[in-house]
């Protein structure tokens, strides 16, 4: 399969995404008696999982179907009024911006099963069955968050991601019909390692407000450059795995690229929210210690199994590399826990831990 070119309309539909990654990682940095309440921690990925999945849903049609035609194009800057409207009411006050919400995300995902039914007619075989599944179930999901306008409080909210759900199911539900129409997967690599990096532009913001918030002492400043240390350790290890390690004319739905990157994304997050709470000491340390490298294992997990699924075959990771990564985690943890170490060293533990993850994995 011939690589399909990124389009600039593409970028800059991404930049919107930039402001919500933003606003849902903002999310985390509310802090109660030492810990984040489970209440924000809960806003966090509910806010997450509807960017996420608008993204995607637009990004896995491009990759199937778009072209960098008029048609195409109007149909994304459509989506960009949509993405402007759900990122502007991207609040932990739901209530407040509830209905402004509801349209931008259900007028994005609109926009996307109408392109997949305005393509249907003009493919043929295996593409117009894809198209046609897509662009006829998808409303489904649609039309279940439509209705949560007709009611209030918590089944509102019950049915609106009952409805996002549905919706992100479908091609799970559908796998056998897409397997037919296998995605492009040096595109769709390409634009997940994309967003990745504005995730990894997240982490350098939290930096650079550490800087900020305080006049610059030794201890400022060596904590941010032993966090740039983890930012660039986490670039090597993500990015060389992209470029070098993985098979891109591998033939699949591309479904662990996809739903791997969700959690992934969460993890890079709540780590660019963990800089900052880190530097500011306000939480707990059994609680920072915990969050921190709940997000790192998750991180661990995601990227271990979606780089599996997609690794040149000769050069898999044995079991007894992720067991030593695995155990490599679990005695910085405790480590950290047991002792009260300065934030620096917590921060270049991870350095550490990411370093050698990156030095093993490529």
């Amino acid at each position: 399969m011939a690589p399909k070119k990124v389009t600039w309309l593409e970028l800059f539909y991404d930049l919107l995404f930039v402001a919500a990654v933003s606003k849902a990682s903002h999310v985390l940095v509310h802090v109660e008696h030492g810990v984040i309440p489970f209440e924000y921690l809960a806003k966090f990925v509910l806010i997450f999982i509807p960017i996420w999945w608008a993204w995607a849903g637009q990004t896995l049609f491009m990759n199937r179907f778009g072209q960098d035609i008029l048609k195409h194009r109007i149909y994304l800057i459509l989506q960009l009024f949509f993405a402007l409207i759900m990122t502007a009411s991207l609040s932990v006050e739901f209530d407040q911006y509830y209905i402004s919400f509801l349209v931008g995300y259900v007028g994005l995902r609109s926009m996307t099963a109408l392109q997949y039914l305005s393509v249907h007619q003009k493919e043929h075989g295996h593409n117009q069955a894809t198209a046609r599944y897509l662009g006829t179930y998808f409303w489904v999901g649609i039309a279940i968050s439509c209705t949560s306008l007709f009611f209030d409080s918590w089944l509102r909210y019950t049915i609106l991601y009952a409805g996002i759900i549905a919706d992100i199911m479908v091609p799970i539900v559908g796998r056998r019909i897409l397997k037919k129409t296998p995605v492009n997967t040096h595109h769709l690599l390409e634009r997940f390692a994309l967003f990745t990096l504005i995730l990894l532009g997240e982490s350098v913001i939290s930096i650079l407000a550490v800087l900020q918030s305080s006049t610059w002492t030794w201890h400022s400043i060596l904590f941010a450059a032993i966090t740039f240390v983890l930012i660039i350790a986490m670039w090597w290890q993500y990015f060389d795995n992209v470029e070098k390690k993985v098979d891109k004319t591998k033939q699949t739905a591309g479904q662990a690229i996809i739903y791997g990157h969700l959690f992934i994304f969460l993890a890079m997050s709540m780590l660019a929210a963990s800089i900052q709470l880190l530097f500011l000491e306000q939480l707990k340390n059994l609680f920072i210690v915990t969050f921190i490298y709940g997000s790192v294992v998750l991180y661990f997990f995601s990227t271990t199994f979606v780089f599996h699924k997609f690794r040149v075959k000769e050069q898999q990771l044995e079991l007894y590399h992720f067991v030593f990564l695995l155990a490599l985690l679990g005695v910085l943890f405790a480590v950290n826990l047991l002792f009260d170490v300065p934030n620096y060293l917590l921060v270049g533990g991870l350095a550490l831990f990411f370093i050698i993850y990156a030095k093993v994995t490529t």
